[in-house]
């Protein structure tokens, strides 16, 4: 049987121009470029000071599959070596407060009369528009004017700081959305368009799961909720200091998890009856932290009972799953990299294997 061939990149042969900012601009160019797409980052001669900060000397990996040009927007030849760039591009990514590029002379009228097929991306934080669109922030606001962000505190205490994952990371991945989408359109039309990804705007569409649940009085309201009150979904801590997740919401994996946790004498019938919960969780927390996490993966991981053990970034790599799918690798320097995601496969090579 002859060798598959290798599968080709689905965004080979795209060319994209980004001028480069901080944190989800970056990376929203770099999701393109893992997908094949040819990168080129305009850069200034010194970093950014929250990079500097946040990323110290270390190689930058969001850099990662690109060409990086440092250039000066300002300079008479600067303008003109990042305008012959973006009249070859296919997408131009950027991430400046709304009006810079006007201001630098790379808007997108500019832009398309050099280029009127070109797809422009727009990475904020607030949108291009609106009462806060001037307003500097992070992560975190964008976050916690969605509303959400209120939605990790237990009753009566704070919100947690969530990881960037939450605001900066989504908003990276709802432009390199946006761009796919218009790319397709671009192709057949000849027409570009500008996509403006707002942080703000892509975390709360991406609450569209919480907004269906809340308008069912399950969370966010005076009732208790499966997702803050419930025996059933939660992290507990061990022995050994360690925590796990449990999140049976189904009554089959809540049923399991009641066996394997020996609390046979509950009645599995009884999972949503909310004035049980108080006691089981105290129940399941002590019987928790009777043993170590070990324990508990030992016993759980790998069923239906829907567990995973808490795991530091450093202990992430090192887990069997994760390293038999080749997520995460540990650089020289220590540094930690994630494999591009989502994966792809030919459709006949899939159906052949299915047929086996």
């Amino acid at each position: 049987m002859n060798a598959p061939h290798a599968l080709r990149t689905p965004l080979h042969g795209i060319r994209v121009v980004e001028f480069e900012g901080i944190g989800p601009g970056p990376l929203a160019a770099r999701m393109l470029a893992d997908m094949g797409a040819e990168v080129v980052a305009l850069t200034r001669a010194e970093q950014a000071a929250a990079a500097q900060r946040l990323g110290g000397a270390a190689e930058n990996p969001l850099r990662r599959g690109k060409t990086v040009e440092v250039i000066d927007l300002k300079s008479p030849d600067g303008k003109v070596r990042a305008l012959d760039q973006i009249a070859q591009a296919d997408v131009l990514i950027e991430g400046y407060r709304p009006g810079v590029m006007e201001r630098l002379g790379f808007g997108p009228a500019e832009c398309a009369a050099r280029n009127p097929r070109l797809v422009y991306g727009r990475m904020t934080g607030w949108g291009q528009d609106g009462p806060l669109a001037q307003s500097a922030g992070h992560d975190l606001n964008y976050v916690a004017l969605t509303g959400l962000l209120s939605l990790s505190a237990r009753k009566g205490q704070a919100p947690i700081v969530p990881p960037t994952v939450l605001g900066d990371a989504a908003g990276a991945l709802g432009l390199a959305f946006g761009v796919a989408c218009a790319l397709v359109d671009a192709r057949a039309t000849g027409r570009g368009r500008v996509v403006d990804a707002a942080i703000v705007d892509i975390v709360a569409m991406l609450g569209t799961l919480v907004h269906w649940i809340r308008a069912n009085g399950q969370i966010d309201g005076a009732q208790p909720s499966p997702f803050h009150d419930s025996p059933f979904y939660d992290v507990y801590a061990c022995a050994d200091g360690g925590f796990i997740s449990l999140a049976a919401v189904e009554p089959t994996f809540h049923a399991l998890l009641l066996s394997k946790l020996g609390l046979t004498d509950v009645d599995p019938a009884d999972q949503y009856d909310t004035a049980t919960w108080p006691a089981l969780k105290q129940r399941i927390a002590a019987l928790i932290r009777s043993l170590p996490q070990a324990h508990w993966s030992e016993l759980l991981e790998g069923s239906d009972a829907c567990f995973a053990p808490v795991l530091s970034l450093a202990e992430a790599v090192r887990h069997p799953h994760n390293t038999a799918r080749g997520i995460y690798q540990s650089t020289p320097s220590g540094a930690i990299e994630a494999a591009t995601a989502p994966r792809f496969q030919a459709l006949n090579a899939t159906t052949q294997e299915t047929r086996k």
